[in-house]
């Protein structure tokens, strides 16, 4: 897809992932770098912000949509339940081979015994 500049730009979207993002990681270098030189991580966290924003709005402008994770988790459902019903009314039973004991492999019966 190409560039559109009709094409809406989801900033209210883009800053909440952002903010749940920074705020994680914030408090992951909290506790992970406790004698360490927290203030520089936090501040490559929020200078991360603009970079995130700036990007996630290119992105749009071309047509790209993240899916949202409840979309993610319905799907799978809704495909389970149309693919069962498809496989069950279309799908036979395979035609007997040697390894399922079908074809004319079978081990002789233990009753001939050859001398």
């Amino acid at each position: 897809m190409g560039w559109d500049n009709s094409r809406p730009v989801p900033w209210q979207r883009l800053i909440r992932e952002w903010l749940v993002y920074a705020a994680i990681m914030s408090a992951v270098f909290v506790i992970f770098f406790r004698g360490g030189n927290v203030v520089g991580a936090i501040a490559g966290v929020l200078v991360s912000g603009p970079l995130y924003l700036g990007f996630g709005a290119v992105m749009a402008k071309f047509g790209y949509q993240r899916q949202r994770l409840k979309d993610v988790r319905a799907k799978p459902a809704e495909t389970a339940e149309t693919s069962d019903s498809r496989e069950t009314s279309t799908r036979s039973k395979p035609a007997p081979t040697s390894r399922t004991a079908g074809g004319g492999n079978r081990p002789k019966s233990a009753t001939k015994r050859r001398r």
